[in-house]
C-alpha cells in the first residue's frame, strides 16, 4: 500500500514537472539559443533558424526574416537558402568579452511581415588561442644579502585573455638553491607569485641570480609563456617601505576630467638616506589601466589621464609598489570603482517602417517597430518612449526595448495628408537626457469622398435666338480627394424635354463642366429647362452626386406686333368706320386691338397716329387704341378721312406694325352719297394736272378708245329701258333704318340686310355705283332674278366692265355684271372700263341716284373697295 501510494505520489509530481516545464518553455519560445566556438571561418553554421521558427527555408525571404543588429559589425547573418545561422566575419571572444568568462551575444530577428520579433542568444565558447604572457620584458628584484630565508618578494603576474581551462592555470620556476616560488591569493580569485628566499644569500659569492618565472594555462596542448628574473643582492637594507594602508579604495565618477587626482598612497621607511626614501610604481597594471590612469613616483598622487567610461569598464584593480634606495619594496592595492554618469543619451532604433498608409485604415494598423536603448545603468539606463499625445498613434511595448508605433483611430487624408511623427526616448537620470527621432508618414488617399457642388441648385440664363454652340453656364464640383479619385467628369441625366432627348438641346463638356446649346432656343416656344448636372469621379468604385440646374430662356424683341382689329380679310379688303358729323370730341370711333409674342417690356404696346388725312381731327390712345375724335366735326371736313395708326412695342430695338384706317364722316347712309357727289367738283380742280397727262395718253390711243366708246354707246342704248327699274328702287333704301349705320355693329347689321357694289376710283370724276337686291324677302327684284338677269347699264351707252380683285396677283380681274342687276353712277367719280395697272384708270362719267349709299370693305392689295352683289365680290374702286 505504501508502494503504491509512493508511485502515485511520483506520478504527479512527474505530470507538474512536466506542466512546469512547458509553461516554461511556452515563456522563452520566443528566446532562441546556439552557441559558436571563436575564431570560426566566415560562413561556418551556428543554428537552424528555419526550424526553430517553424518556418520552410524558402519563407524566410518571403516573410522578410533579418537580424535587427545595434552593432557596426554585422557579425552573423542569415542564410536563405538553408534557413540557417552562420557567422559573418572573425568572432574574437577576448575582443568582445574581455572582462567576463562568459561570452553571450544578443540579436534580434525581425519577422517583416507579421513584425515579430525574437530573441537569438549566441554563445561564444572560448577556444585557447592565446598563451599567458607578461607585460615586462624582464623583472629585476633586489634582494639585501642579509633577508632571512622566508622573506618573500612580488612577481609580475602572467595575462592570459582565455577563460576556463584555457586561461592561465600555474607558475613554474626554473630549479635554484635560493629561492621558491609560493601563490598569493587575491581578492578576485586570481593568484599572485612570489618569489619566497629559501637560504642565506652572500653578495660576495654572488651578486645576481638569474631565474626563468613560467606561466602556463590548462589548454589542450598547453601554452605558456616565460618572464627572466634577475635577483640582485643587495647590501643591507633592514627597513623595507610601509604602506599606510594595505588596500586602497576609492570611487570615481566616469566623467571625472582629466588630470583630477584620484587619490595619494604614502609609504614610510624608518631608514636614512636612500634606503629611507621611497619610490611608487605601478606593478602588474593592465594596459587599459596604464592608458588611464597615472602615479607620480615622488609623491604617491594617483591622476586620471584618459577618459572613464563606466559602459566600458567599472572596475579598476592596480597594485602599487612602494620602493626605497637600498631596494627594499612593499606593494598594496589600489581599487577604483567607476560610479555611473547619465552621459548617454537614450538611442532610437528604427528597425522597421512604412512610409504610407491608406486612410481609413483600422486602428491598430502597424506604422513602425523600433528599438529604444541606453548604455547607461540603473536610472540612468532605464528610458521611456513617448509622442505628442494629439497625434492619432500611439506606442505599445512588445519585446524587451521594442516598441511598436501603431494607429489609436481612424485617419482622414482629407483632414491631414501626412505626419511627422517625432519619437522621444527619455532615461530617468539626474538631469535626464533624451533623444528624438521622426518619422515621415504620407496618408494615401481613399475614394471616401464623392464630388460636392458648391451650391445646391443653379439657375442659368440665356437669351432666345442664341447661336447654336454658344457657351451656357458653368458648373464645377470640388472632390477633397485626390489624383485619380479627385478626377471628376461631369454628364447630364436622359431626360425629355416636350418629348425631345434633352442631348439635343444641352451638351455638357466632360472635363470642365461648360454648357453649350446645341439649338437656338425660342422664348416663345418654351421659357425654361431643368436640367440635372452628374459629377463623377474616377475612383473605384467611382463616387457621384448631381444638382439641378434651371436654365431660362430670356425674351428678346423678335416679334413685331400683330394686329388683331380691325382684322385684314383674306380677300385684300378693308373696313370702313363710320363717324357722325355730330360727334362731340372724344367720340369713340373704332378701337385698334394688337397683340405681342413677346414678354414683358418687348410686349408692352403704345399706339400713335402716324398718319391722318385731317391732322388734328382724331386722336389715337397710347395705351388703350382707341380712336376719338379730337375736335368736333365741320362741315369743310372731308368725307372719307385715312387714319394711319402704327403700334410699337418697347424691346430694344423697338418693333412696329401699321393699320390703315378708313372713317366715313356722315350722320347718316344718304349723306354719304350726297357728300360724295359734292366731292367732284374738288376733285376735279385736283386732277387737273393729271387729266393733261391722260389726255395726251388718249389722244395716242384714240382709235382704240373711239371703238370701244361706239360699242359702249350702242349696249347703252340697247339697255336703256332697264334704267328705269333702278330709279324705281331708289325708294327702297329710304326706309332703312339709322341704327344701321351708326358705329361698326350699324354697319355690320346692315351688310347683314344688303349687298351692293360700288365702283369709287381715286381721284377721278365719276364713281360707278352698283347696287344689287336686298337679300331680304321685301324686295324690288327676286335673288332668282337677279342671278339670271343682265347686268343693267345705267349712263351713257356703253358696257360696264366689272374688275375682281385678285389677291395672288394684286392685279384685278375684270368680268361683265350679272343680268338683272342694277349699277348706279356715283358722280364726278371714275369706273372700271379696262385692265390697267392701278391708278392708270380712263375716265367714265356716270350718274346714279344720289340716295343709294354702298358699304364697302378693304383689298388689302391694292386699298380699294369692294361690295358684294348677287352673291360674288367685284372689285369697284379705290377709296
Amino acid at each position: 500500500m505504501a508502494n503504491r501510494l509512493q508511485r502515485g505520489d511520483r506520478s504527479r509530481l512527474l505530470l507538474l514537472l512536466c506542466i512546469f516545464l512547458g509553461t516554461l518553455r511556452g515563456f522563452r519560445a520566443r528566446q532562441i539559443r546556439y552557441s559558436v566556438p571563436e575564431e570560426t571561418e566566415k560562413g561556418s553554421f551556428v543554428g537552424n533558424i528555419s526550424k526553430d521558427l517553424g518556418l520552410e527555408p524558402r519563407e524566410l525571404a518571403k516573410r522578410g526574416v533579418r537580424i535587427v543588429s545595434r552593432g557596426k559589425t554585422q557579425l552573423f547573418a542569415v542564410n536563405p537558402r538553408s534557413g540557417s545561422l552562420i557567422t559573418a566575419g572573425r568572432i574574437d571572444r577576448e575582443e568582445l568579452c574581455e572582462t567576463v568568462s562568459s561570452c553571450f551575444l544578443n540579436m534580434e530577428l525581425l519577422v517583416e511581415d507579421t513584425l515579430k520579433i525574437y530573441g537569438v542568444e549566441v554563445e561564444i565558447i572560448d577556444i585557447n588561442d592565446n598563451a599567458p604572457s607578461f607585460q615586462e620584458d624582464e623583472v629585476e628584484i633586489k634582494v639585501s644579502e642579509h633577508a632571512i630565508p622566508g622573506a618573500r618578494f612580488a612577481l609580475p603576474n602572467a595575462r592570459d585573455p582565455d577563460v576556463g581551462v584555457n586561461s592561465l592555470q600555474s607558475y613554474q620556476l626554473s630549479p635554484n638553491n635560493y629561492f621558491s616560488l609560493q601563490l598569493r591569493g587575491r581578492t578576485d580569485g586570481a593568484k599572485n607569485p612570489e618569489l619566497v628566499l629559501e637560504g642565506s644569500l652572500d653578495r660576495e659569492k654572488e651578486a645576481a641570480h638569474l631565474l626563468l618565472l613560467t606561466a602556463l594555462d590548462g589548454g589542450d596542448p598547453i601554452r605558456k609563456g616565460a618572464v627572466p628574473i634577475r635577483v640582485v643582492v643587495l647590501d643591507v637594507n633592514d627597513h623595507i617601505p610601509m604602506f599606510t594602508q594595505s588596500v586602497y579604495r576609492v570611487s570615481v565618477p566616469e566623467n571625472i576630467s582629466s588630470g583630477t587626482r584620484v587619490l595619494m598612497v604614502n609609504a614610510t621607511d624608518p631608514d636614512e638616506g636612500t634606503n629611507g626614501e621611497v619610490m611608487y610604481s605601478f606593478r602588474n597594471m593592465e594596459s587599459k589601466a596604464s592608458e588611464i590612469f597615472q602615479l607620480d613616483s615622488q609623491t604617491g598622487e594617483v591622476q586620471v589621464r584618459g577618459s572613464l567610461d563606466f559602459e566600458k569598464y567599472r572596475f579598476y584593480e592596480m597594485e602599487i609598489q612602494g620602493q626605497d634606495g637600498g631596494g627594499l619594496f612593499t606593494t598594496t592595492t589600489m581599487l577604483i570603482t567607476v560610479v555611473d554618469v547619465n552621459d548617454n543619451a537614450p538611442e532610437i532604433t528604427i528597425t522597421s517602417s512604412i512610409n504610407s498608409i491608406l486612410e481609413n485604415s483600422p486602428p491598430g494598423t502597424v506604422i513602425a517597430l523600433l528599438n529604444v536603448q541606453d548604455q547607461d545603468s540603473g536610472e540612468n539606463g532605464q528610458v521611456s518612449c513617448f509622442i505628442p499625445n494629439h497625434l492619432p498613434f500611439k506606442l505599445e511595448k512588445t519585446y524587451g526595448n521594442y516598441y511598436k508605433l501603431i494607429t489609436s483611430r481612424v485617419l482622414d487624408r482629407e483632414l491631414v495628408q501626412s505626419y511627422n511623427i517625432t519619437l522621444t526616448a527619455t532615461d530617468q537620470g539626474s538631469p535626464p537626457l533624451s533623444a528624438e527621432t521622426h518619422i515621415w508618414l504620407n496618408v494615401a488617399d481613399d475614394n471616401d469622398n464623392p464630388p460636392v457642388f458648391p451650391h445646391s441648385s443653379y439657375s442659368a440664363y440665356i437669351p432666345e435666338n442664341n447661336p447654336r454652340g454658344a457657351s451656357i453656364f458653368s458648373v464645377t464640383a470640388l472632390d477633397p480627394d485626390s489624383k485619380q479619385n479627385a478626377l471628376v467628369t461631369y454628364s447630364l441625366t436622359d431626360d425629355t424635354v416636350q418629348g425631345v432627348p434633352l442631348s439635343s438641346y444641352v451638351s455638357i463638356n466632360s472635363n470642365t463642366g461648360v454648357l453649350y446649346a446645341l439649338q437656338s432656343f425660342d422664348y416663345e416656344q418654351f421659357r425654361d429647362l431643368q436640367l440635372r448636372v452628374i459629377a463623377r469621379d474616377s475612383g473605384d468604385p467611382p463616387l457621384s452626386s448631381n444638382v439641378s440646374l434651371s436654365l431660362f430662356v430670356l425674351d428678346q424683341n423678335d416679334n413685331a406686333p400683330e394686329i388683331l382689329y380691325p382684322a385684314l380679310p383674306t380677300d385684300g379688303s378693308t373696313g370702313v368706320e363710320l363717324a357722325p358729323r355730330s360727334a362731340e370730341p372724344g367720340y369713340l370711333v373704332t378701337k385698334v386691338v394688337a397683340v405681342d409674342k413677346d414678354s414683358g417690356q418687348n410686349a408692352w404696346l403704345s399706339y400713335r397716329l402716324l398718319k391722318a388725312s385731317e391732322p388734328g381731327l382724331f386722336a389715337v390712345g397710347e395705351h388703350t387704341g382707341e380712336v376719338r375724335t379730337a375736335r368736333a366735326l365741320l362741315d369743310r371736313d372731308a368725307l372719307k378721312q385715312s387714319l394711319v395708326v402704327a403700334v410699337q412695342d418697347h424691346g430694344q430695338p423697338p418693333l412696329s406694325a401699321t393699320v390703315t384706317l378708313t372713317v366715313a364722316v356722315a350722320d347718316s347712309i344718304p349723306e354719304v352719297l350726297a357728300d360724295l357727289g359734292s366731292l367732284e367738283s374738288l376733285a376735279n380742280s385736283e386732277a387737273s394736272d393729271l387729266s393733261l397727262y391722260l389726255v395726251v395718253a388718249v389722244a395716242a390711243v384714240s382709235c382704240i378708245f373711239l371703238v370701244f366708246v361706239i360699242v359702249l354707246l350702242a349696249l347703252r342704248l340697247w339697255r336703256w329701258h332697264k334704267s328705269r327699274l333702278l330709279q324705281a328702287s331708289e325708294g327702297g333704301l329710304a326706309g332703312v333704318p339709322t341704327s344701321h349705320f351708326v358705329g361698326v355693329d350699324g354697319v355690320q347689321a346692315f351688310l347683314q340686310t344688303y349687298s351692293h357694289e360700288v365702283s369709287l376710283i381715286a381721284d377721278s370724276q365719276k364713281s360707278h355705283l352698283i347696287f344689287p337686291q336686298p337679300n331680304y324677302g321685301d324686295t324690288l327684284i327676286s335673288q332668282e332674278s337677279c342671278e339670271k338677269s343682265e347686268p343693267l347699264l345705267i349712263a351713257e351707252d356703253s358696257a360696264i366692265i366689272l374688275g375682281k380683285c385678285d389677291p395672288t396677283s394684286n392685279q384685278v380681274r375684270f368680268i361683265s355684271l350679272p343680268p338683272n342687276c342694277w349699277s348706279w353712277d356715283l358722280p364726278g367719280r371714275y369706273s372700271v372700263q379696262s385692265q390697267k395697272q392701278v391708278g392708270e384708270w380712263p375716265r367714265l362719267g356716270l350718274s346714279a341716284p344720289a340716295n343709294l349709299i354702298p358699304y364697302g370693305l378693304g383689298c388689302p392689295q391694292t386699298g380699294s373697295i369692294e361690295f358684294s352683289m348677287c352673291g360674288s365680290k367685284y372689285f369697284k374702286s379705290t377709296l
